[in-house]
Formats: structure tokens, sequence, C-alpha cells
């Protein structure tokens, strides 16, 4: 099945597919990127709307006290480190950005608890500018495909994704292969992807 195959599956599955973290900027698509590492998107749309009541800005996270920001992210994974990171983070967004978050890979792989995937996701969602974010629900449906080799490397998948989908559709291909991932094809499911495609395809083609 080639790429373009899957992801036109995918299209009738998902027609007006988006990210599903909440957000109403890019700071905050930011902070609930870094809040989502080991973290379900529910769990962390639960605690962003009162998180970002009370610092709608860089300026009034990087004044926050880390116990304050901890009361509110309690009930999400890791959230004493990642109450640091995004307090840590939005200082540097004051201090070397002008508040301003910024709109290049390296430049945001310098703030706190911002990884490669994270820089992916805001480039793409925040920015539209065409870039694959590789998760591990993406690593796993990649290599499950057939667009990566079992052994691959995140950056490896990364680059083969890029190289077999044109740059156009990245973002979309990004958020298909991530819903794919996380709702069709999960870690426990030991069907193989291509008959959960067939599947799909035939569901939406009654």
């Amino acid at each position: 099945m080639k790429t373009e195959e899957i992801l036109d599956i995918l299209r009738m599955e998902y027609p007006n597919v988006k990210g599903e973290l909440e957000h109403e900027n890019v700071f905050e698509l930011l902070i609930a990127v870094v809040l989502s590492a080991q973290t379900t998107d529910a769990a962390v749309n639960k605690v962003t709307p009162k998180l970002f009541e009370a610092y709608p800005t860089p300026e009034a996270m990087a004044q926050a006290d880390v116990k304050d920001v901890e009361r509110y992210l309690q009930t999400i994974g890791l959230y004493r480190n990642k109450s640091k990171f995004i307090i840590q983070c939005s200082k540097q967004l004051v201090d070397e950005f002008g508040g301003e978050v910024p709109h290049t890979r390296k430049e945001l792989m310098s703030l706190s608890g911002v990884g490669r995937k994270t820089a992916n996701v805001v480039l793409s969602e925040g920015f539209k500018i065409p870039a694959i974010a590789v998760d591990t629900h993406i690593e796993r449906v990649a290599k499950r495909l057939k667009l990566a080799k079992p052994n691959d490397s995140v950056e490896q998948v990364e680059t083969k994704l890029m190289r077999k989908i044109p740059k156009e559709q990245w973002a979309e291909a990004h958020l298909l292969l991530l819903l794919f991932g996380r709702y069709h094809s999960t870690a426990r499911d030991t069907r193989d992807a291509f008959d959960v495609l067939e599947e799909l395809k035939e569901k939406h083609s009654v």
C-alpha cells in the first residue's frame, strides 16, 4: 500500500483533522505540548483552562511560584518537573525572545522542556511551518505501515516520512498518523496495521 493511499484512507476517517490540545494562541500551544509528555491530551485539556486563566502570558507565567503552578497540574504525570519547565520556559521567552514564542526549531529547542517533537508540533500547528513531529504513536504506526524500518531512530522515522510525503502535506499527515496510532493501531493492538486500514477503507466505502 502506497503512502498516499494510506493517507487517503485516514483522510476519510478524519476529514477535518486537527490537533486535540486546546489552545488560544501559540504560547498556550507551546505550554500544552510540554505538559502533554507522557500524559494524554485529554488530561492536559482538563488542567490548562484554569492554568492559562491564572497565567495568560509568558510574563505572568515567568513570575509564578512553582508550588502554585503544581496545584494546577497535580492531576497529570510528572507535574513537578513540568511546573519547573514551563516557568523556566516562560522566563526564557521573556528574557531572550521579548515575550514571543520563536519560530525556528533551533530556538524552540533552546527552551526548557522543549525537545524536537514539541518544537515540530509548535512549528506545524502554531506557525503553519511544515514539520512532522514524531511521537510514540507516529513512530509505532510508521514502522507498522512499513514507512520506516523497525530499528529506525525517531529522527530516522521523521526523515523518511518527510521524504515519502509531500511537504505541503506534512502537518496534516502528522495529525492523521497520530490519530491512527492513538485510536486504531494502538500499542496493545496486535492486529496488522494494514488490516486495520482495510477495515477503515471498507467502513467509508459502504
